[in-house]
């Protein structure tokens, strides 16, 4: 018999807040890559760096309100019925939001010294960490919830 799933708590007219926070710390964290990106690429243009360290606190904050509302809808939910999923999840998302805070502080020192070298190999490391723990967000909403398994998971 299947477990009787994972069902987020907290949500505005029946949409997790999660769900929805989520989407802007992942165009965040890929805008400030885009901008390092284009920062190494133009010469080092210090609008570029600037649009990075911008993008990389709105992330952060962003990511810090989502993954509280995770956590809420993580905990609020009985014991039995938690996912192992779920907390992978979480891990991977605390290891995404360190990540992105040290960029920001990298990103904080002078253009060039700030995005070059560490600074692009942390907005790498952030987005790859993003795609990960984006699959398993993905499994844990589209696998184990709503009190019911909602598909196959060989199929997934």
């Amino acid at each position: 018999m299947a477990r009787p799933g994972f069902r987020p708590h907290v949500a505005i007219g029946g949409v997790p807040v999660h769900a929805m926070l989520v989407p802007f710390p992942i165009v965040c964290f890929t805008g400030a890559l885009l901008t390092d990106i284009t920062y190494l690429s133009s010469g080092g243009q210090v609008q570029w760096a600037n649009f990075s360290q911008w993008f990389l606190a709105f992330g952060e904050m962003m990511g810090a309100l989502a993954a509280l509302m995770g956590l809420i809808d993580l905990f609020r939910t009985p014991r039995a019925d938690r996912p192992s999923i779920g907390y992978i999840h979480f891990a991977g998302s605390a290891i995404t939001l360190t990540l992105g805070l040290f960029n920001n502080f990298v990103h904080a020192r002078d253009g060039w010294t700030g995005v070059a070298g560490t600074g692009i190999i942390l907005s790498v490391l952030t987005v790859l960490s993003l795609i990960v723990t984006g699959f398993l967000g993905h499994r844990l909403a589209y696998v184990h919830q709503r009190g019911r398994v909602v598909a196959d998971e060989r199929t997934l």
